[in-house]
């Protein structure tokens, strides 16, 4: 499968996982490391990067 730069930017570009819950949430770096960024399910804290292939 061949992988576009666009594509991969917009299905992996600030988008992060819940440790807890495992639900996805798409923002900025930056507020994700100051912890501004809660999940919506869970109110975790505790984001990952999406992992890439």
């Amino acid at each position: 499968m061949v992988k576009f730069p666009e594509a991969e930017a917009r299905l992996m570009r600030n988008v992060f996982i819940c440790r807890a819950c495992k639900s996805k949430i798409k923002a900025p770096n930056m507020k994700i490391i100051q912890g501004k960024v809660s999940c919506r399910k869970c109110s975790g804290k505790a984001l990952r990067p999406v992992r890439r292939k």
